[in-house]
């Protein structure tokens, strides 16, 4: 039997340490390095899974010497998801798609599954259900499951030699926590168990250029879990978040070799399974009847595409000294500061009010073009006088209180006009030369012309 030995992983980077130590040396980290038995013959198949080519043949070349083409692609069957991916699956790339338990990760796979082995090869491996519970959900969902094949396995080696014999083009492994080699004598779901399975499937789609998408578990602080050496292993990092009070999901990628990060795709949850909503500005426009105050509609950029969403605010007197600053959608600081901007700029102060803000739809605004409109509605709250339901606002504000262009603005505003908006504030650059038909658009160069304009 091989020697075994100790060594010490750090649970976030997965950096390796001969002993224990309270800080990891490569991430920084403090308390993450545990201590994991393993074997001589374990860590040299750990090396042998960590390259792609073990081929002497390579060399140099000259960049002018590499011919290149057209990568292909292939359509998943869902246009939403095939928006995130960055144009459809890759062959030979591998995806991870992490979310919370219950968020419909192995119900859009097997839907995508269902779909592509009418045409080629699919396998779908699972290790934390049997076969009687994925042909239960599939028969639920009404999917054409007669041609996908099924494989109930958690062993790596074994999964590789059923693939390498079914031949498929497309491969799911859900989830890359249950899987394990048997070479390396720790638990399945460990440091050393996660990183060495993945190495090891993204070793085998590379070679037999297999499309692979894996499953993975998120920790309480959602990121995936396991080793953050798993996210540089794969090719592109997919996420899909959603409510639980919400029955609408949206995906989109932290990391992507082959297209952008910043796509969004838009679900909803029904008994079918996951739906792709096309127009999600209708679904985030969803008002009230009656104009309320605080409420105001932005126009925010998401990959290649527009979309319409509601900001409301919140503004009543404190009752303690210290008044509070919630948000949930956008960066608690970038609220404090606009509202010192606000207060310099504008002359409105809200220093003893309790101020909270909210992105209707449980979207996340991470782009500076929402600056103004969140002004806008904590101004309407502080006033209670409700805005024009057919206004939009958007513009990023400076600490000098200008109001600055942002990104795609004509296009914002022609999306804002499809869905029926007649007047728009926006800052002055972003104004198409020749206007928009029905529409009255507001230019603005600071935040007190803004404001005088409400």
């Amino acid at each position: 039997m091989a020697k075994a030995k100790s060594v010490f992983v750090c649970t976030d980077c997965g950096a390796e340490h001969t002993k224990w130590q309270g800080q990891c040396m490569e991430c920084g980290a403090w308390n993450t390095l545990k201590e994991l038995k393993i074997s001589t013959s374990s860590k040299s198949a750990s090396r042998s899974v960590q390259g792609y080519s073990g081929s002497q043949s390579n060399q140099v070349l000259s960049v002018n010497d590499i011919e290149l083409g057209e990568v292909p692609r292939f359509s998943t069957g869902i246009s939403e998801l095939d928006r995130v991916l960055g144009g459809g699956i890759v062959p030979g790339s591998v995806v991870l798609i992490g979310g919370d338990p219950g968020v419909g990760k192995s119900s859009i796979l097997l839907q995508v599954m269902c779909g592509l082995s009418q045409a080629i090869p699919a396998l779908y491996v699972t290790g934390e259900e049997s076969l009687q519970q994925v042909v239960m959900r599939a028969k639920r969902m009404q999917l054409p499951e007669d041609h996908l094949r099924l494989l109930a396995e958690t062993e790596v080696e074994q999964i590789i030699r059923f693939a390498q014999q079914e031949s498929p083009k497309v491969m799911v492994v859900d989830s890359i926590q249950t899987m394990q080699l048997a070479e390396v004598g720790t638990a399945a779901g460990g440091v050393t168990q996660v990183r060495e399975s993945a190495a090891y499937l993204t070793r085998f789609a590379k070679q037999n250029n297999i499309a692979v998408f894996l499953v993975g578990h998120v920790t309480k602080s959602g990121e995936v879990a396991g080793p953050r050496v798993l996210e540089h292993i794969v090719d592109s990092v997919l996420f899909l978040e959603g409510q639980s009070d919400s029955r609408f999901r949206t995906l989109r990628a932290i990391k992507n070799r082959f297209g952008a990060v910043n796509e969004l795709g838009v679900f909803a949850m029904t008994e079918l399974g996951l739906k792709q909503v096309k127009n999600p500005s209708a679904i985030f426009l969803s008002r009230a009847n009656e104009p309320a105050p605080g409420s105001v509609v932005m126009v925010i950029w998401e990959g290649s595409r527009p979309l319409l969403v509601e900001i409301q605010a919140l503004v009543d007197e404190s009752p303690y000294g210290s008044p509070r600053r919630v948000s949930v959608g956008l960066d608690s600081n970038r609220i404090a500061m606009l509202l010192a901007v606000m207060h310099r700029h504008g002359g409105i102060q809200a220093a003893d009010q309790d101020v909270y803000v909210n992105v209707v739809g449980g979207i996340k605004v991470s782009e500076t073009s929402a600056d103004l409109a969140l002004l806008v509605a904590i101004l309407s709250s502080m006033r209670n006088k409700p805005l024009d339901q057919d206004l939009i606002v958007f513009g990023e504000v400076g600490l000098a209180g200008e109001i600055r262009p942002v990104p795609s603005g004509q296009e914002r505003i022609f999306e804002a006009g499809k869905h029926g908006f007649k007047r728009a504030i926006v800052p002055m650059a972003n104004i198409p030369k020749g206007g928009v038909a029905g529409m009255e658009l507001i230019g603005v160069h600071n935040l007190a012309q803004a404001l005088d304009q409400l």
